[in-house]
């Protein structure tokens, strides 16, 4: 049975082998060392293009396999598929990732050494599924047993646990990975899995409180408020709709419902300008959830624990302060929460059998960052990928001498070594970069991401891979904003941001806030926030430290093993399947390095075979006759091929004889028209300068009588000056403005100007009508009357006044019939104070040609005929206020009249102009008394303030204010 399954798995390989020879113009080839073509990018790009589009997306370079994601399921990692891969000779079958896990698998148990395998990519280019296909097709392939099945489950079951809580929705990926992944499969001598270990790196702690327009916190929030039991939820304090969390409404979250929680605290600013926390029910829920004081973790907020050498002094914080200090909180959670989750995972996967093992490690690391704004994390991630691409160099480089070295060939590729020196100096340039950075976060003063980016320019200006505005060329200048730099990597260039920086890496908790969770009685807080952190008063580390060292520390892990590489790549922006975008993939190639791994291995002998290999192929044997035929016809065309391309040079020669003879006689012509065109400028240059001459000489003589001398420079101004004039014209009498002449057109200029003002005075007063003109007959007698004695005149001249102001359908029909003799000639909505407790009535004003009357909607309340008044009041202030003064010889009046009118310059002059006689209009200051009955006055005062108001006083006064106008 195994004989007849290996028979059939043989024939599968010579099938596919015979058909590559014909298939390869078609599909590319499966390695690019085998191009011929290896230095051209295009070459690599068209052999990536042709696979991808017959969905093989798989290529190798050597022994490194670069992946394109499809976008799409293809069927190729069937337990089959599997299960043929297993065991078979690297280069037998076509690219795949489980070749590379299968020839991993082998050297360590052969050679009993360690292995690992790094996968690098941008974000959405599939590494995380790379990595997760790797660890299925151990789970399938590797021998196991009944009581190892548990650690093999928790090493697949962990991929998804770490997706939650470290993965996010970017603009780039929807599961992008924001942490960095290292884990190391255990295997016993038997190459049986029976434990793991994982160690994370920088997670990205600030999306918990921030993160970019269409961009979403980590999974695992979402997934409790979507999928969280309802027993849970009201457990947790929290409600199904994550619109109601702003961490989340700004697409942020925690790793626990406290993290959502805190998101919701809202800070305000009291007198002292110090933070409060007006709602505390947010505060309530934290405390339940982290077992802490409410009134202990309120205080903590909203001060800071400031310690002197004899005594701690707790100052309050702002608003401001108390945000960060809050966002601070927030990011600590979740980042301590997320290492004790992989220590509990690590714990889950230990293997206590201290027997020899061998391991295979797995670095699913972010690749480089190049975005429109580059921050800090851009910079962490790409000093990251720096090291790992001269580890990549340097191993591939140590392998390759290694092998000529053993076969006593002599190889030196000096010009590969060159990539290896930027790497030397662009991992000097940023141990420098964050050296400066820490400095700036610990040193004392005030420090600001300006003062780093100074510093940076002090101590790393004069680095032929740094620049920033200032230190730029002309060229490079307006692309570097004033607070970026720009690091020249091996990929390319990349400005950096420095907002943020110093923030990020100081990444600092309070010792207040560390105090209260410190002294938390939730289980896994306690383990995350140990006591004895308190007694140490240093510094923590910087963030910026903290992940060199760990890279540090990952660095020795990857050279203790023997490496393999998986290069990932996105097809395109969209993650649509079958679209290769030549921009997007050409721009992964560099920053990949995959060209300069090409070259390297192209350096020397690319194309190896084992002696016994070598020595058996010595005839070539050809099955089918159509492989005869394409060989026949290939050479026929290569023939063909050949010829063309010696009658294409011998037509280029001819052809390049007849271009030199038409060059030669087209730069004769050329040469005798440029001096045509110099002889023609010449003449044109010389009547210019007699031209120029004559009106220097006219100017010079201007102010003397006309002569040859001055004629024609005075003819010139003169002309010039009317042409000027004509397109000055003043446009109305209100605009002064005259074009000034020369001196010796001043008398003209001065008839044209009073023929010009007779002209608009004319014109304008043909245009005024009838209705105009009694219009400015009532501004002239208002002016007479308020001008210079009564605030807001001023700003009344530009509203024009109205023949009335109720229509005639708005006055009550029985009112109509009860004035019908007379003419209705202005009306006016007012509000009547009355005399005694100056309670508001709604009236209307309406003049007539013989009296006044003050109306209600259905009868007259009060007339007062024009020969009975005696006089109109109203006060020098922005008010509406005028008093109708009649007769108090006259007992059929009720006394005089207080009405407010809110267009009481117009109704005053209606007034008047209908009253006809002079002086009956006061304007007083301060107050005025007004008649109530025989014996009787009532008093009126005028005051300003801040905001208009009308009321009776405790005098029994009628106290009108107003705010003073400007005058």
């Amino acid at each position: 049975m195994e004989s007849k399954k290996e028979e059939v798995r043989r024939k599968h390989i010579r099938l596919h082998m015979e058909g590559a020879l014909t298939a390869r113009d078609k599909v590319g080839v499966q390695d690019f060392v085998l191009l011929d073509a290896y230095t051209s990018e295009t070459a690599f790009l068209d052999n990536l293009r042709k696979r991808f589009s017959e969905n093989l997306i798989y290529t190798y370079i050597g022994t490194l396999l670069v992946s394109v994601n499809p976008y799409q399921e293809l069927g190729i990692y069937t337990v089959s598929q599997m299960e043929l891969y297993q065991g078979v000779n690297f280069f037998e079958l076509p690219p795949h990732v489980f070749a590379i896990a299968d020839n991993a698998y082998r050297m360590m148990c052969s050679e009993l050494n360690n292995h690992f395998i790094l996968i690098s990519g941008e974000s959405g280019a599939g590494k995380t599924e790379a990595s997760k296909k790797i660890l299925q097709y151990f789970a399938v392939t590797c021998p196991m047993t009944e009581s190892l099945q548990i650690a093999r489950d928790r090493l697949l079951l962990s991929n998804p646990v770490l997706e939650a809580f470290g993965n996010a929705k970017t603009l780039r990926n929807d599961n992008s990975s924001r942490f960095g992944k290292y884990m190391d499969i255990q295997f016993d001598f038997k190459g049986v899995p029976v434990g793991g270990h994982i160690i994370s790196y920088l997670i990205e702690k600030s999306r918990v409180v921030y993160q970019n327009q269409g961009e979403r916190n980590f999974h695992i929030f979402y997934q409790l408020l979507e999928g969280g039991e309802e027993e849970l939820l009201a457990y947790l304090g929290l409600e199904r709709d994550h619109q109601l969390y702003k961490y989340l409404s700004q697409n942020l979250f925690g790793i626990i419902a406290s993290v959502l929680h805190l998101g919701n605290i809202c800070f305000e600013e009291n007198q002292q300008g110090c933070a409060t926390i007006p709602d505390t029910h947010e505060i309530k829920w934290i405390a339940k959830l982290l077992g802490v004081h409410p009134w202990v973790l309120l205080e903590a907020l909203t001060h800071r624990k400031i310690e002197a050498k004899t005594e701690e002094v707790i100052c309050p914080l702002t608003p401001e302060l108390s945000a960060y200090a809050r966002d601070a909180m927030a990011k600590a959670v979740y980042g301590r929460t997320f290492t004790w989750l992989v220590n509990k995972i690590n714990s889950s996967l230990v293997n206590k059998d201290f027997t020899g093992k061998t391991v295979i490690g797995l670095l699913d690391i972010y690749g480089f960052e190049v975005f429109d704004k580059n921050g800090f994390e851009q910079f962490c991630i790409n000093y990251c990928n720096e090291k790992l691409q001269q580890l990549l160099i340097e191993r591939t480089l140590k392998a390759e001498q290694a092998e000529y070295e053993m076969e006593g060939i002599e190889w030196e590729p000096i010009q590969y070594f060159n990539n290896k020196i930027i790497c030397d100096l662009v991992e000097e340039r940023h141990k420098g970069i964050i050296s400066i950075l820490d400095e700036e976060c610990i040193r004392p003063g005030p420090a600001t991401d300006l003062s780093f980016l100074e510093r940076l320019e002090e101590k790393v200006g004069k680095h032929a891979h740094f620049q920033t505005r200032k230190l730029a060329g002309p060229k490079s200048r307006k692309r570097i904003g004033w607070m970026e730099f720009r690091l020249f990597h091996y990929a390319g260039e990349v400005t950096y941001c420095t907002k943020g920086f110093l923030e990020k890496n100081n990444d600092l908790l309070y010792r207040h806030l560390k105090e209260v969770l410190c002294r938390s009685r939730n289980r896994i807080l306690k383990e995350c926030f140990l006591v004895a952190e308190l007694e140490n008063r240093r510094r923590p580390p910087t963030v910026g430290t903290q992940f060199k060292n760990s890279l540090s520390s990952l660095l020795e892990i990857l050279i203790s093993k023997e490496p393999s590489y998986i290069r990932c790549i996105k097809p395109n922006e969209r993650k649509e399947p079958n679209k290769f975008d030549d921009f997007l993939v050409r721009h992964q190639v560099k920053y990949l390095g995959l060209m300069e791994h090409l070259r390297v291995r192209r350096a020397g002998f690319a194309y190896r075979r084992k002696y016994e290999h070598f020595l058996q192929r010595t005839k070539i044997f050809i099955r089918f006759p159509r492989t005869l035929f394409a060989t026949e016809d290939a050479f026929e065309f290569s023939k063909h091929q050949l010829v063309a391309r010696i009658q294409g040079t011998y037509k280029g020669c001819l052809e390049r004889r007849a271009y030199l003879r038409k060059r030669q006689a087209a730069i004769t012509l050329e040469a005798h028209w440029r001096g045509a065109l110099a002889r023609k400028e010449a003449e044109k240059r010389k009547w210019a300068v007699q031209i120029i001459r004559k009106f220097i000489k006219g100017f010079i003589n201007r102010n003397k009588p006309l002569c040859p001398d001055n004629e024609e420079f005075i003819v010139f101004v003169r002309k010039n000056y009317i042409l000027n004039l004509r397109d000055h014209v003043p446009k109305n009498l209100l605009d002064k403005c005259w074009l000034k002449p020369p001196g010796i057109l001043a008398n003209a200029s001065e008839l044209l100007r009073k023929m010009c003002t007779r002209n608009l005075v004319r014109r304008y007063c043909r245009g005024i009508t009838a209705e105009r003109k009694a219009m400015m007959q009532q501004k002239v007698v208002t002016s007479e009357i308020f001008r210079d004695k009564k605030d807001g005149y001023a700003e009344s001249l530009n509203q024009p006044f109205a023949n009335s102001r109720i229509d005639e359908g708005d006055i009550s029909p029985k009112v109509l019939q009860l004035i019908s003799s007379e003419k209705i000639q202005y009306g006016v909505p007012v509000i009547k104070y009355d005399r005694k407790g100056f309670k508001t009535r709604q009236r209307q004003l309406i003049l007539t040609q013989k009296a006044a009357y003050v109306a209600e909607l259905a009868k007259i309340k009060q007339k007062i005929e024009y020969s009975m008044l005696q006089g109109v009041s109203t006060s020098s202030l922005s008010d509406g206020i005028l008093v109708l003064h009649v007769s108090r010889e006259d007992n059929k009046h009720k006394g005089d009249a207080v009405l407010w009118c809110e267009h009481v310059f117009e109704a005053v002059t209606k007034l008047v102009m209908l009253v006809q006689k002079e002086n009956i209009v006061t304007v007083v200051q301060g107050s005025l008394q007004f008649y109530i009955s025989p014996g009787k006055e009532g008093t009126i005062v005028f005051d300003t303030g801040p905001g208009e108001q009308i009321y009776k006083d405790k005098n029994g006064h009628l106290t009108v204010v107003s705010v003073r106008t400007k005058s």
